[in-house]
């Protein structure tokens, strides 16, 4: 694979640029990812921040995470795609939300863990040969 990646949301107000391979890939169960997704999981990259540029105006949203952080979240204002999610603690690592579509190699979106799989769906197998966790590493 070959950095600089271009990604979009669904309309193209928002663009980034990956200029480097993520830190991890997970496939996260829990019930607020299967209502982001509106899918079984959504599929989040961590990526450091001094990776990747964005263009393009987004909105803020935010909520308690279980643990006690705050779960913020940058959004497209035209189409609502969710474009990442982060910790304003936090601020060197963010959660790329991935929608790996028009990529000649998507491998590297390929989730190596699956997280919050207390919360999966009953009719979903998780490939063998990935690290699981009950709830959040």
């Amino acid at each position: 694979m070959s950095y600089p990646i271009q990604g979009q949301c669904q309309c193209g107000q928002v663009t980034y640029q990956l200029k480097a391979a993520p830190q991890m890939v997970a496939a996260c169960h829990c019930t607020e990812c299967q209502k982001l997704a509106t899918a079984p999981f959504s599929v989040t990259a961590m990526v450091k921040t001094e990776d990747i540029d964005f263009s393009g105006k987004m909105s803020e949203w935010s909520r308690p995470a279980e643990s006690g952080n705050v779960n913020a979240a940058k959004f497209c204002p035209g189409c609502g795609n969710r474009i990442y999610h982060f910790d304003p603690n936090q601020p060197a690592l963010i959660k790329l939300k991935l929608k790996p579509v028009n990529l000649e190699d998507d491998a590297i979106f390929e989730p190596k863990a699956h997280v919050w799989v207390k919360e999966k769906v009953s009719w979903y197998t998780i490939p063998d040969g990935v690290k699981v966790f009950e709830g959040q590493p």
